[in-house]
């Protein structure tokens, strides 16, 4: 059962501010911490749904059809430093 909040939703606020506050920790140790967190999902908690891999079996086919794997990335990251960016 939902009830109206005023569009508050329970989930609003944890998206809002964080459970505890990671702003002390470097970015290693933040990534660390998404690892961790991460490897804590069960498998069945992540896998795609049947839409999802519907999707996916779209876009390969789609790929496969165009045959076209577009650039290399070497070559994609020299013509971006030779941009200067």
């Amino acid at each position: 059962m939902h009830l109206a909040l005023g569009g508050f939703r329970p989930t609003d606020s944890l998206m809002a501010a964080p459970i505890f506050d990671f702003s002390h920790l470097t970015p290693a140790e933040r990534i660390e911490l998404a690892e961790q967190l991460w490897d804590s999902l069960e498998p069945e908690a992540i896998e795609p749904s049947t839409d999802e891999l519907q999707h996916i079996r779209r876009r390969r086919a789609e790929l496969a059809a165009d045959g076209d794997p577009g650039e290399p990335w070497e070559g994609v990251i020299d013509e971006i430093e030779e941009r200067g960016v």
